[in-house]
């Protein structure tokens, strides 16, 4: 016997699928025209909706902004999983994880949506919704640990760094703009900052 969808789950597939692509127009928007000149009208023709709909999604263009902060957050946490289901050493799992990180890192996305989060519009915002991340941050921060204490077992890692340490290291790696001399004066490709950075993570963490 063949189930159908209930008219409630067919319906909440729908919202779902309509806030997607809201989100992807939003996002095309901002990267063409920036955050303030980016409106809810040319976000919802885009969509082929009514202006109206896109604020039964989102109540202000800054939790746009918010939603794809945490669409990406928790796509990175999926990659982080399952790179860490996989056979490989932990220093590799790492560096695999490294690579896609700074792969989208330094890309213009990236780095709009990171320009915005420190932007003084939108600061007191992010500050606001922070605690709507934060499930998804403490379930990356507990994956990231798990895999440098695999290392440590393992004899990759050196175990006299306190774990804390290494996780707040990977993380502080995440800043853009720490890069931009590199890449625009040093003329230095970003795959090779990328490279380095790595470099100077994993010499600094590896066992004795």
């Amino acid at each position: 016997m063949i189930q159908t969808a209930t008219p409630r789950t067919l319906k909440e597939k729908q919202r779902q699928e309509r806030e997607a692509l809201i989100l992807q127009a939003a996002e095309e928007v901002l990267m063409e025209k920036g955050y303030h000149e980016t409106s809810i009208d040319e976000i919802a023709s885009l969509v082929g909706i009514a202006k109206g709909t896109v604020y039964l999604h989102f109540a202000r263009k800054e939790d746009l902004v918010i939603a794809l902060f945490e669409r990406d957050l928790e796509k990175f946490l999926q990659l982080v999983e399952t790179t860490i289901a996989t056979g490989l050493t932990a220093r590799a799992k790492m560096e695999a994880i490294m690579d896609v990180l700074y792969g989208s890192f330094f890309s213009k996305r990236f780095q709009l949506l990171y320009s915005l989060s420190n932007s003084v519009d939108l600061r007191r915002i992010f500050v606001e919704k922070k605690g709507c991340m934060r499930e998804t941050w403490e379930r990356l921060f507990a994956r990231i640990t798990s895999l440098l204490e695999e290392g440590k077992a393992a004899g990759e890692f050196d175990t006299t760094i306190p774990t804390s340490v290494m996780v707040s290291a990977f993380f502080s790696l995440l800043s853009p703009k720490s890069y931009d001399r590199l890449m625009v004066e040093g003329q230095m490709p970003q795959e090779e900052v990328a490279k380095q950075l790595g470099r100077i993570y994993f010499k600094g963490i590896a066992a004795v």
